[in-house]
């Protein structure tokens, strides 16, 4: 395969020279510069409507897609993905890029500064570019090191994909997404702006989260698993708190999403006219109806469910016991989840909440979308045009078209045939730069 003018700058302060070799970078060039060829054997261009192309040259000039010619053609800066599959970049609607689980986690938490986050994040964000995704929303992370994460990698400080960032959650006081179970001392230390109790208060985190930086608002509508407290699952905002979050943060031009597991937060997060649920779990027929009353979208996370069904149960669990709890509680119910949600009709964004499971195997929620009864073409809408609109990006991301920023990746093999294929990237570009490119 040839990929020319490769440079490996942008990368030099986070990999070594052998791993750069594997990932060479390629420096873009201006719109008035020399173009570069991709030639593809197939190209599904715009998964909404499933069909692929074959034999094609995708023309990228700085970057941008400028042209899809028939045929291989081109000279000089050539690609050469004639016996691969291409895509658009892929879409991962939740993730966490400044952390991962691990036995420290809870350690972690109270000893690494924003600076440290920060710096966890540029290899995370490297990690989860490397699998194809050239496009995130990081749903949880400290104000500070994931808005400087954001602005790094746009720049072209760092490699990694375009991040839509919530920053801290909207929380409230003692719930999921505040601190719990430490001394109360440390947790007063600990606790932010974007906890909060009553509507006034809360559409004051709200405000506070926007002129903070935040790209979405995230709130979380009920309890959670890997909070430290047997607080359940079940709702945890009042309906008169979550309507309240919904018009400040939609006053301010926010998008909400919300995590949710308990059906009372679920349906009362989406009657407040909030704009996504992710995770679901406990989600019913109302639930279904409301989704689909507003075009609501659902991202299942199913890796998630199955990465804490399998700590929790396992002999290794380093999870505390309140987290166990609920871990095997909600895990083994996922699957089922989405397998419901998708017969019902329900728009689907696909999410990994990676960061609980591990960075760079995003890829994995392929395989259980389509084991919840999607096609291997739905879980890839799911992660393209579904995933774009979801996060208001549909002219910025999930299609190959002319005029779209130069998010590509290739594939041996069929994924519409194995989606597991998918786990096993050969080249992602993101914005005309090529991150990689295997032989």
């Amino acid at each position: 395969m040839k990929s020319v003018a490769l440079v490996v700058a942008a990368v030099l302060a986070f990999v070594t020279p052998s791993q750069a070799q594997q990932a060479p970078v390629s420096r873009d060039v201006p719109a008035t510069g020399e173009p570069l060829f991709i030639q593809a054997g197939s190209v599904l261009a715009d998964p909404s409507n499933g069909v692929v192309l074959r034999n094609k040259t995708l023309v990228i000039r700085g970057n941008q897609v400028v042209e899809i010619r028939d045929g291989f053609v081109g000279e000089g800066r050539i690609v050469d993905l004639r016996d691969a599959f291409v895509l658009p970049g892929l879409i991962d609607s939740h993730v966490h890029l400044t952390g991962e689980q691990n036995p420290n986690s809870r350690l972690e938490g109270v000893t690494q500064s924003n600076a440290d986050q920060a710096m966890i994040g540029a290899r995370f964000a490297r990690r989860t570019l490397m699998a194809g995704f050239t496009t995130v929303a990081d749903l949880g992370a400290t104000n500070e090191a994931i808005f400087a994460l954001r602005d790094a990698v746009r720049r072209g400080d760092v490699p990694g994909p375009r991040i839509v960032a919530a920053g801290e959650a909207v929380s409230i006081h003692g719930g999921h997404g505040d601190i719990n179970g430490y001394r109360e001392d440390i947790m007063h230390m600990f606790t932010g702006e974007s906890i909060c109790s009553g509507p006034e208060d809360c559409m004051r985190a709200v405000r506070l989260q926007v002129r903070s930086g935040a790209d979405i608002i995230k709130i979380t509508a009920t309890g959670g698993v890997l909070s430290n407290t047997a607080a359940g699952l079940a709702q945890q905002f009042t309906d008169a708190e979550l309507a309240a979050i919904v018009e400040a943060a939609h006053r301010m031009g926010r998008r909400v999403t919300a995590h949710a597991h308990g059906v009372d937060g679920i349906n009362a997060f989406l009657r407040a006219g909030g704009d996504s649920i992710e995770h679901g779990t406990y989600l019913d027929a109302e639930s279904i109806r409301l989704f689909r009353r507003e075009g609501t979208y659902l991202v299942p996370t199913l890796m998630a469910g199955d990465f804490v069904t399998r700590i929790a149960s396992g002999p290794d669990n380093f999870f505390t016991p309140a987290q166990t709890a609920k871990a095997l509680q909600a895990g083994p119910k996922m699957l089922d989840m989405a397998r419901r949600a998708h017969e019902g009709g329900v728009h689907i964004a696909f999410g990994t909440d990676s960061g609980v499971s591990a960075h760079g195997d995003n890829a994995q929620e392929f395989t259980l979308l389509v084991r919840a009864g999607l096609t291997p073409l739905e879980a890839i809408q799911a992660a393209t045009v579904n995933a774009a609109d979801h996060l208001g990006l549909s002219a910025e991301a999930g299609r190959i078209a002319p005029g779209m920023p130069a998010d590509i990746v290739a594939v041996s093999g069929d994924p519409l045939g194995d989606v597991t294929t998918l786990q096993h990237m050969r080249f992602v570009m993101k914005g005309g730069v090529v991150y990689r490119d295997d032989e």
